[in-house]
């Protein structure tokens, strides 16, 4: 078999140590190292002073970071995904899979993962902070009307966001002690105020001492949280400005074109796939390294199971949410196509193939660097007009009529 590099590493890195086979014209050291930043600094050192070009990383969770940034730069490192790089199961040791690493990476045998560039990254882990902040947020949220409930505050029933600001004016009042709904009623404000009669209904329940304690906390909580998305809504506008490509903050406008997706979804977006789309190379790699395309799982010629694979479930969930955002806007491509597959896949499934059509779509958006062309609502209707003008005959005549259909003249 063909030898491509003639010294490269090999390295299974684990929490708190990492093995690192080396192979220099055939002959292979094994060196072990701790995880600590001076000794993968002394990684560094080893490999240069060997003359080592290309590195393989293969990793589980996150502590294959580490050791690429500080091996990043200097040499040409490739990070793996451990089931593109199985060994013999009966003979499994840490030094044998960095052998087997380092055999593999030497004649071009591994599939290097997508890692993006440095400021796609950093913006990366800011979109994902503010993710997790916006489900603590939800969570929050949950517990705060799970709490209300069992003290017969029905708020929720009446409001349609029983955190807004009328809304966490009444909590607040309720968690301090007060008890007269008259003048709880009072703090709504604008069109709440039309709902007053049912405003006192729904606050006349009764909270224990130990329950109001708990809503205080409880909201204190949430405006912690609620005052940390802006903080990070506004570090997230800063670095899509100042990022190293100029094209990012140009990125996040022309997705913002597509429907269903708004500035937020547009910056998760960007943060997962980077701009440059080069690297997939097509729209169908894309939807296949996201998980948002059926999964191949075949033998003897039966296929077993379509089901979507993982991917990467940061920028799946933000597909399907401007799935479902596109699908209630009217007279567009993705409403219309949402509507043809709800009846036959129900909602889920529907929704994953319009967050694939999105994806497409974002692939040449960013690949051409181009607005969204709309298609119209009207798109599927428009294609297929034969077959659309002999279903509605055969719906007529079923009814007992005889059709006769004549072209219309174009006017002049």
């Amino acid at each position: 078999m063909e030898v491509l590099y003639t010294c490269c590493c090999g390295i299974d890195v684990h929490a708190k140590m990492l093995v690192a086979c080396l192979i220099k014209d055939g002959k292979k050291e094994v060196r072990t190292f701790s995880t600590m930043t001076d000794d993968l600094l002394h990684l560094l050192d080893w490999l240069t002073a060997a003359g080592c070009t290309h590195v393989a990383i293969e990793s589980t969770g996150v502590y294959w970071r580490p050791v690429f940034n500080i091996l990043e730069g200097t040499l040409s490192v490739m990070l793996v995904n451990a089931r593109d790089a199985k060994g013999f199961k009966a003979r499994k040791t840490d030094v044998i899979d960095a052998e087997w690493l380092a055999d593999l990476l030497r004649h071009g045998l591994l599939k290097a993962s997508f890692i993006p560039p440095l400021h796609i990254r950093e913006l990366r882990e800011l979109t994902r902070y503010r993710e997790s902040l916006v489900r603590e947020q939800t969570a929050l949220s949950n517990r705060i009307q799970k709490l209300i409930e069992s003290g017969n505050i029905k708020l929720g029933q009446v409001v349609s966001d029983a955190l807004g600001v009328s809304g966490r004016q009444m909590l607040r009042a309720l968690a301090e002690g007060e008890t007269d709904v008259e003048r709880m009623s009072e703090l709504a404000r604008r069109r709440m105020k039309r709902k007053v009669p049912e405003l006192k209904r729904a606050l006349a329940g009764r909270l224990t001492e130990a329950q109001r304690w708990v809503l205080t906390e409880l909201l204190d909580q949430y405006e912690q949280v609620e005052a940390a998305v802006k903080r990070v809504e506004e570090k997230i506008g800063e670095e899509v400005e100042r990022a190293t490509d100029p094209f990012v903050a140009e990125a996040v406008k022309l997705l913002d074109t597509i429907p269903g997706i708004a500035e937020r979804v547009a910056e998760t977006i960007v943060s997962e796939i980077g701009v440059e789309m080069s690297r997939f190379a097509t729209d169908g790699h894309l939807a296949s390294w996201a998980g948002m395309c059926p999964g191949n799982n075949e033998s003897a010629g039966k296929r077993k199971s379509g089901k979507t694979s993982k991917g990467n479930r940061y920028l799946r969930a933000a597909l399907v949410q401007a799935a479902w955002a596109a699908s209630h806007q009217k007279g567009t491509y993705l409403a219309a196509q949402y509507q043809r597959l709800v009846k036959r896949m129900g909602k889920k499934k529907a929704l994953v193939a319009v967050g694939h059509s999105i994806l497409v779509i974002v692939y040449h958006v960013l690949k051409n660097r181009t607005n969204y062309q709309e298609l119209g609502g009207d798109y599927f209707d428009q294609r297929h007009v034969a077959q659309q003008r002999a279903r509605l005959i055969r719906q007529l005549e079923g009814t007992g009529l005889k059709v006769t259909v004549e072209e219309l003249s174009l006017a002049a």
